[in-house]
């Protein structure tokens, strides 16, 4: 027998003569490995009480199975039985056959590759053990066992790939950049040219989609990232290929490609992972106003595309049609600019460790439910228990969100902010919030902890608090030891934990849970605010896990630092005698000292006296340099125009400084509005916007920018637009255009709605202030 180890690559079930059997790739010091299990059954389970009428129906349906009573029940305390199969043909006709009768069946909807990998507590990498025998370009492993192994590293070979096309679909080009290749795959007659970039001419699709496989192929990448590469990409190349009669075989051993479409896409290429650019970063919590690649190369790379008209695809034609070089440079720069995004983001590591945390495949992106199933299912069953199914509690009402003060609005000179950490991860832990301690919890009240909306917890059957404890301490480790992708994707796992209880399309939601988080966040907020008034401190806002104090504006930065210190020590001190005299439990709550703002504004609800919610402008004091932060304002809003940004934190650093005066702030808008009615802020006027749904569904109260690209398509009949795609208008004297118009722009309209709305939020609070004062500067 031989032993290996290695970062898992694809995934596939297969039926085999003896049955089920799991094909996995893997990464390993040697090169790849193909390993094939040994033979499996595959499984879902019903009410033992259903035996005999599922074993009728399934015989009638000319189904092999066997029904086998287990230590296992549902959350209704009723026992279960395990329906196995040796064919994933049975498997699924047993579930269709089943359908129609009404028997309930648990956990039918887990794939069985992830079911095979989570019982196993496998998540990224495994050792192996099998049958060794050596192939052509790869090592094949039988008859294998397998086992979770945390210390692989992975090391891959990993290449860029974006095609271009026409709105059909019909391929033009597919640029291939990264190990050991560097060119374009372009349709069209040899035509000579400097030896900037490297074009393989081909003759047509055909050709093309032949040399992309032999590339592929020598090449031999582990990796294959792109922008949108999954959904789009990959989709348009298999499609191509169906519509050609050709096998798209892009995988080791020369197998071919797998997409299934259904709530996401499916892309299987055996010995090979597809990464997506959009959904690592959005899965590593970056936000962009718009997630096209255009724009996150100019905002992390300073680099703009080489096309960036509004018609785009128009262009695309036209340089296929007439310029062929240009979408050549055009298509391998896709190619360079994703690859030194990765680089520069290190988002390969960020989806690395998350696999290795979640278990979830390294291409799979979204998935907080899957990573929360694939964390606990099997924890869950060691305990004895399925998992229920959606709605099993039978419970309709909804638990409330985060706890949100309402805000006294002013300018201020001194400002703490005291931040819980991971609070809600924390509840969790002190209070045994979890599923199976709810169900427990409920059985034997005697020994249980009170939660929320009836909802009672067992002290010691659970799981969630010793993981969000193994998930705590290794977060500090990973911290202590710099390593910031573990850190941080510990962090959104650590965060989702709540957001997959509170969500009605996880298994395991019961708003007792959620409400029991929340609705307990609320008491702390609350309890935690009277006792720093109790100290005789001035709390003017709290909003979920952070709570905004007050000092006296004599007060210099070392003794606000000093108080703040002090009142997170004070704090944390009362919290674990209050949870230990009135639980009987240990405090894991944990408040910190976080930021210090001076000054800080927090503006009124426009048009009223009121404070606004999740709405402020502080500068943050640190020790090399101080930093002006943004919350919920327009600078840092997608819906404002770069221009309005730009004022707006201009016209902040002015308020902030220390020779303010009004007189300033009056020159500084008078200044603005002059200069945009000269035209200096034209290229700064564009708004951008994505469409929520296709242009042909906008039939009533039809927005600016689906105005301005029907205008637009008017006039250009074969331009093109889908749904999600970001547009980028302006306003004119005709109403709103796409932004590459020569009309002239409607600077009165960006006034009144760009720069006064921000003048009058600072304006209207400083009167408010200044009635108090005869003094000319605040500070």
């Amino acid at each position: 027998m031989h032993l290996d180890s290695g970062f898992i690559l694809s995934t596939e079930t297969v039926d085999s003569p003896l049955g089920v059997s799991f094909v996995i790739w893997l990464l390993t010091e040697k090169g790849p490995l193909k390993t094939i299990s040994l033979p499996e059954s595959v499984v879902f389970f019903i009410k033992l009480k259903d035996k005999a009428t599922v074993e009728k129906v399934l015989r009638l349906s000319g189904v092999s199975f066997e029904i086998v009573p287990v230590e296992l029940k549902n959350f209704q305390q009723g026992s279960v039985a395990g329906c196995y199969f040796k064919s994933l043909k049975h498997y699924y006709n047993a579930l269709k056959a089943l359908s129609p009768e009404s028997i309930v069946t648990y956990e039918d909807d887990i794939r069985p590759i992830d079911r095979f990998l989570m019982e196993r507590f496998i998540k990224g990498s495994t050792w192996v053990k099998g049958d060794i025998t050596h192939k052509d370009g790869y090592r094949l492993l039988t008859n294998c066992q397998f086992k979770n192994n945390p210390d692989v590293n992975p090391k891959f070979k990993t290449v860029s790939l974006d095609i271009e096309c026409n709105g059909e679909g019909v391929l033009f080009s597919i640029g291939l950049v990264g190990h050991g290749i560097d060119c374009v795959l372009m349709i069209g007659s040899p035509i000579k040219y400097g030896d900037a970039i490297e074009v393989i001419w081909c003759v047509d699709e055909i050709d093309l989609l032949q040399k992309l496989q032999h590339f592929i192929a020598k090449t031999d990448p582990d990796l294959i990232i792109g922008w949108n590469v999954i959904e789009f990409d990959f989709s348009v190349l298999h499609s191509r290929a169906e519509t050609l009669g050709i096998e798209l075989r892009l995988g080791r051993n020369n197998e071919k490609i797998k997409l299934r479409v259904g709530n996401y896409t499916r892309l299987t290429i055996p010995g090979r992972v597809v990464i997506d650019g959009i959904d690592t970063l959005k899965n590593a919590t970056y936000h962009y106003d718009s997630f096209s690649l255009s724009n996150v190369a100019a905002k992390e790379l300073g680099e703009k595309k080489f096309i960036s008209s509004s018609d785009q695809l128009a262009e695309i034609e036209r340089q296929f049609n007439d310029d062929k070089l240009s979408l050549a440079k055009y298509n391998r720069q896709d190619c360079v600019l994703v690859l030194r995004i990765f680089n520069k983001l290190n988002l390969l590591d960020f989806a690395v460790v998350r696999s290795q945390l979640t278990g979830l495949e390294l291409h799979r992106m979204g998935g907080s439910v899957a990573s929360f199933v694939n964390l606990y299912l099997p924890l869950l069953h060691r305990s004895g228990y399925v998992a229920p199914n959606l709605g099993d509690h039978g419970l309709n009402f909804d638990s409330p969100g985060g706890y949100v003060m309402s805000s006294k609005p002013g300018f201020y000179k001194n400002v703490l902010v005291l931040d819980f950490k991971s609070l809600y991860p924390s509840i969790m832990r002190t209070f045994c919030i979890d599923p199976l301690g709810l169900i427990e919890g409920l059985l034997n009240p005697k020994d249980a902890i009170p939660g929320y909306n009836n909802a009672l917890f067992s002290r010691h059957k659970n799981h969630l608090p010793a993981l969000i404890k193994t998930l705590s301490i290794t977060r500090q480790e990973a911290k202590d030891s710099q390593k910031p992708m573990l850190s941080q994707a510990i962090k959104i796992i650590m965060n989702s934990l709540y957001g997959v209880l509170g969500s009605r399309g996880c298994r395991f939601y019961d708003p007792r849970l959620s409400s029991s988080i929340t609705l307990r966040g609320h008491d702390i907020m609350q309890t935690t605010k009277k006792w720093i008034e109790e100290c005789g401190y001035n709390v003017i806002y709290g909003d979920t896990d952070s709570i905004f104090i007050t000092l006296d504006d004599g007060l210099n930065t070392l003794q606000c630092d000093e108080i703040g210190k002090q009142l997170a020590i004070n704090i944390n001190q009362q919290w674990i005698q209050e949870i230990s005299q009135k639980h009987d439990l240990e405090s894991f709550l944990e408040i910190e000292f976080e930021t210090l703002y001076s000054p800080f504004f927090m503006p009124t609800i426009r048009g009223k006296t009121m404070g606004s919610k999740k709405r402020y402008v502080g500068q943050k004091i640190n020790k090399n340099h101080n930093e002006l932060v943004f919350k919920g304002v327009e600078a840092v809003r997608s819906d404002w125009t770069e221009f309005a940004q730009e004022f707006q934190v201009e016209l902040f650093e002015a308020l902030f400084s220390s020779d303010y005066k009004i007189s300033l702030l009056e020159e500084l808008v008078n200044s603005y509005s002059r200069r945009l009615q000269n035209g200096e802020f034209d290229d700064k006027l564009i708004y951008r916007k994505k469409l929520g749904q296709n242009l042909t569904e906008y039939k009533k109260n039809i927005p600016p920018h689906v105005q301005a690209v029907k205008k637009y398509k008017a006039l250009n009949p074969n331009f093109e637009v889908k749904r999600g795609q970001v547009i980028e208008y302006v306003y004119t004297f005709d109403g709103p255009e796409l932004s590459d118009t020569n009309k002239r722009l409607n600077y009165p309209l960006y006034i009144r709605k760009q720069l006064d709305p921000i003048a009058e939020m600072i304006f209207s609070a400083m009167e408010v202030t200044l009635s108090k004062s005869t003094q000319t500067s605040l500070f």
